[in-house]
């Protein structure tokens, strides 16, 4: 069972992502917040796998939730729900470590497969919000296709293969099948080219593969 607090400071929003994931019987939330001191509180509580962060809520927004509970409750994979217009969240969220990003407008299937992944270790971007992020680069799109091109070149057939699967969502046990190799190799893999490339988490290594072409623009 994946345990999961949400945290909106919307009530209706609340509901209305409580009942999507409801449907699934592997899903269970709970705890609700609605603001950010207030599930940083309740992480500590209850210990969920998952945490759903609105990005902008009163007193502490999602960001520096995210922030509070990689210290509280390190083994959390947070996600960040977002909508079209906060851009500038989404692109200052990605150095702080979430796990996953979703659009509160999205495929209610894709809320439900983002939790799903997060738990399971992967990286999750909604691909409409991986469109959009790049988007915010503006004229630097080329130039940070070419330089993220140039940071992967390094990379062995092998350890690209795994980056372009990172970008996909696929989690450790989804890529090892796909490739055919027991799962200790996909993360020896993943820390490698972390280390080798020097970025924090999976999501930013998802990016990465975005920028790079290595992940069809879906």
């Amino acid at each position: 069972m994946i345990r999961v607090l949400l945290a909106d400071d919307e009530a209706m929003i609340r509901a209305g992502v409580r009942a999507i994931l409801a449907s699934d019987p592997g899903i269970e939330v709970v705890a609700e917040a609605g603001d950010g001191h207030e599930a940083v509180e309740l992480a500590r509580v209850h210990r969920p796998d998952v945490v759903l962060l609105d990005i902008r809520m009163p007193r502490l927004d999602g960001l520096g939730a995210a922030e509070e509970l990689r210290r509280a409750v390190p083994d959390a994979a947070v996600v960040m729900l977002t909508t079209f217009s906060e851009d500038a969240y989404i692109a200052r969220a990605l150095g702080s470590g979430v796990s996953g990003f979703l659009l509160k407008s999205g495929d209610p299937r894709e809320l439900i497969a983002g939790v799903r992944a997060v738990a399971e270790g992967a990286a999750f971007l909604s691909p409409a919000v991986a469109r959009r992020v790049l988007d915010t680069l503006g004229g630097e799109r080329f130039s940070r296709a070419a330089e993220a091109r140039a940071r992967l070149e390094p990379l062995t057939g092998r350890e690209r293969e795994v980056v372009a699967l990172v970008g996909a969502g696929l989690a450790n046990q989804e890529i090892a099948e796909r490739l055919y190799v027991v799962e200790g190799t996909v993360k020896a893999h993943v820390s490698a080219v972390l280390g080798r490339i020097g970025l924090r988490n999976r999501v930013q290594l998802a990016i990465l593969a975005y920028e790079a072409g290595l992940v069809p623009d879906a």
